[in-house]
């Protein structure tokens, strides 16, 4: 684990978020991005290590009295890990099939409740939350107006973590499939790696301090699921276009050159950014 404390660099590009949402509006925006692929992302998305969580209870221990709002919850990977913890978890997702897997698999769960809403209006109460989770999800925020509402519904203590799985810098088999979608996905993808300079976080904290962590994390995948992983990605071709299939050919053929013993291992750097919007 390494650990820092600074300010969020400042703003240096234009906000990938606005035009992420520019980019999606003629499929129906952003809770439209992953509606033909939830199978694929709910199955194949890394999940978080057991260490950021040990990081999370540390700052914020579980309790009867402690609501965690996971904001953008999607199909529920991240919430899965709040609720191992112990926390009252409320996931909040725009997305009516994400949302939908979500409760399918965490409804019995009585710490577990699932609302319709976005970052930029949350359907709760003003000061009746202790902590807001956005995990691999803020790049699709409207950082000000997103501001704005966890300001209000946070309480007085209550704090913003804001988490991502980056790939592992010039690691060989991130770095083939970046080359391989480089020809197929555009300019969404391009927007999307954008984000990476993190920009819309310092339009969230401002000036505040923030405590910065990162975390070991990794997959291991068979070829099916290495496959899905790729298809998982909002700015991928579809597997029934023609465009999708011969993608899925190339996957296969990667998959195969780097596989050991019939799987192979994705590794990432999880990141948090934790502190209180100023």
């Amino acid at each position: 684990m390494s650990a820092e404390s600074r300010p969020v660099p400042n703003e240096s590009h234009a906000d990938a978020s606005e035009l992420l949402r520019a980019l999606y509006a003629a499929e129906g925006g952003v809770p439209s991005a992953f509606s033909a692929r939830v199978s694929d992302y709910a199955a194949y998305r890394p999940g978080y290590p057991d260490a950021l969580f040990d990081y999370l209870t540390s700052r914020h221990p579980p309790g009867d009295e402690v609501t965690v709002v996971d904001v953008g919850g999607g199909t529920g990977l991240f919430t899965r890990g709040l609720l191992r913890r112990g926390y009252r978890s409320i996931a909040v997702e725009p997305s009516r099939e994400m949302r939908e897997v979500a409760e399918r698999d965490l409804m019995s769960n009585h710490r577990f409740c699932s609302l319709a809403g976005t970052a930029e209006s949350l359907p709760l109460k003003s000061q009746s939350i202790d902590l807001l989770t956005a995990a691999q999800a803020f790049h699709w925020f409207n950082a000000e107006h997103a501001r704005a509402e966890f300001l209000r519904v946070l309480k007085p203590a209550g704090e913003v973590a804001i988490i991502w799985n980056d790939g592992v810098p010039r690691d060989r088999v991130r770095s083939a499939v970046d080359q391989l979608l480089d020809g197929y996905s555009g300019t969404k993808r391009a927007v999307l790696l954008a984000r990476e300079n993190r920009s819309p976080v310092h339009r969230l904290f401002r000036t505040s301090r923030v405590r910065a962590r990162s975390f070991l994390n990794e997959q291991s995948f068979d070829e099916d699921g290495f496959t899905g992983f790729v298809f998982s990605g909002s700015f991928v071709p579809l597997r029934t276009t023609s465009e999708g299939r011969q993608l899925e050919i190339e996957i296969r053929s990667l998959f195969r050159r780097f596989e050991r013993n019939g799987m192979l291992v994705v590794r990432y750097r999880t990141v948090i950014f934790m502190g209180r919007p100023s």
